[in-house]
């Protein structure tokens, strides 16, 4: 596979070359580039040495002496310079076998690639590594690493993740511990299959590994209406949601008496489900789960309610907006609606998506689609529609292949995105 450069950073080391786009990156120090990873690895030493195919086929050879660590400037027409490795476990909760047909072919490929993990924060489960990939990532220190364990009894665990391989996680865990690895985990937790007695030996087993082990996510299982010829599962509901929060909370107290950390999150639909409030921000500590969504209502309440109180504009930008969000969410942004219109004089909407698309117990806002969208919201004539940043991806696509334009086509109006990661929300409204 050809590594060839489509961005050159601007006043970085590789501008300063005059590296260009369309240029083939052949080899540094010598060496063949595997992959990323590996270019990460051979560019860190303040003496590297590039050679480079320029468009025209002449070829460069560049000695570069640079800080230790500082990067080169270019970027690669495919970010992981390699293949992606595919998943081969045929897990009982799988969301990618729960998908209708018809949709972008990337949305199907089930990834189990240790890359992806530490470029992305993708969670990888180890079973699909060779010894040769698993020693690579003790050579090249990818730290941290991303491990989806969902139990650590070796029977349940093969049987989860429809594989006979060796399922001794803490094994694996402890290798890569041992190596100056730090590992965040994450369980899929799956009603009556790995929850209560399960979930409580899984934690203990896994703290023992802490502080290396540095976190623990617990995620429900997503179940779409899509589940024909699969394993039968059960979805949570508001009693069983609350058995989960008052059984965390309480291996939460042990845990940071013992260890000074909380050291397992669970994700806020477990609190949305169970009615309970979300915990206060400080328990949330480093938010070292927040890629996993963990805590992220609870930090976008916080910083919108900051925002709101220390809010000053000379303008309201819009005399009407609309929230839109999916059930999960819609509470919160009500009560943050409530807010915001006690300080400005703005009618805020707020609407929440029922998904229709992928079955109406998919209740988070990131699996939204616009049909959905258009279909529950067209010919209401609502006004200047803001909807958050995990409906759409880097591309600014929907899941179903819409795009921001097609909304406000379909809809007469017009559409915004806001991050919940930022303090982007306030601005749409004042300035």
């Amino acid at each position: 596979m050809k590594n060839i450069i489509v961005k050159v950073l601007k006043n970085s080391i590789a501008e300063e070359l005059n590296i260009e786009p369309g240029d083939e990156l052949l080899s540094v120090n010598n060496s063949i580039i595997k992959d990323y990873i590996d270019y990460k690895y051979q560019i860190s030493d303040n003496l590297v040495y590039f050679e480079i195919k320029k468009k025209d086929g002449e070829i460069w050879e560049l000695e570069i002496e640079k800080d230790y660590d500082e990067d080169i400037g270019i970027v690669f027409e495919n970010p992981l310079m390699d293949n992606i490795k595919v998943c081969s476990n045929k897990c009982i909760f799988c969301f990618i076998d729960q998908m209708p047909k018809g949709m972008r072919k990337t949305l199907y490929v089930k990834d189990d690639d240790t890359r992806l993990s530490f470029l992305y924060g993708n969670f990888i489960t180890l079973t699909n590594l060779s010894d040769d990939e698993f020693d690579r990532i003790i050579q090249y220190k990818i730290s941290p690493i991303k491990v989806s364990v969902h139990t650590t009894d070796p029977q349940l665990r093969k049987y989860m993740m429809g594989n006979d391989k060796d399922m001794d996680i803490l094994k694996y865990l402890k290798r890569l511990i041992d190596a100056n690895i730090t590992v965040d985990c994450q369980i899929v937790l799956v009603r009556d299959v790995n929850d209560k007695e399960q979930l409580t030996k899984t934690i203990n087993d896994l703290s023992s590994l802490h502080p290396g082990l540095r976190s623990v996510a617990v995620v429900p299982v997503g179940l779409t209406k899509y589940r024909e010829k699969l394993t039968e599962l059960k979805p949570f509901d508001k009693e069983s949601a609350k058995d989960v929060v008052e059984q965390v909370t309480k291996l939460q107290e042990t845990l940071l008496r013992k260890f000074g950390t909380r050291f397992i999150f669970i994700a806020d639909e477990f609190y949305i489900l169970s009615k309970y409030d979300f915990p206060p921000y400080e328990d949330y500590e480093d938010f070292d789960q927040l890629e996993n969504g963990i805590g992220m209502c609870r930090l976008f309440k916080n910083r919108v309610e900051e925002e709101i109180k220390n809010i000053r504009y000379n303008k309201v930008l819009k005399d009407e907006v609309t929230f839109v969000t999916g059930v999960a969410a819609y509470e919160l942004m009500v009560e943050l609606a409530e807010k915001i219109m006690s300080r400005i004089n703005v009618k805020i909407n707020v609407l929440r998506i029922i998904n229709n698309y992928f079955g109406d117990k998919i209740t988070v806002s990131g699996l939204i689609t616009g049909k959905d969208i258009i279909d529950q919201l067209k010919g209401k004539n609502y006004k200047n529609l803001i909807l958050p940043r995990n409906m759409i991806n880097d591309n600014h696509v929907m899941l179903d292949d819409m795009v921001i334009e097609d909304l406000e086509r379909e809809l007469n109006t017009k559409v915004e995105i806001y991050d919940a990661e930022d303090d982007t929300l306030l601005s749409l409204i004042v300035k």
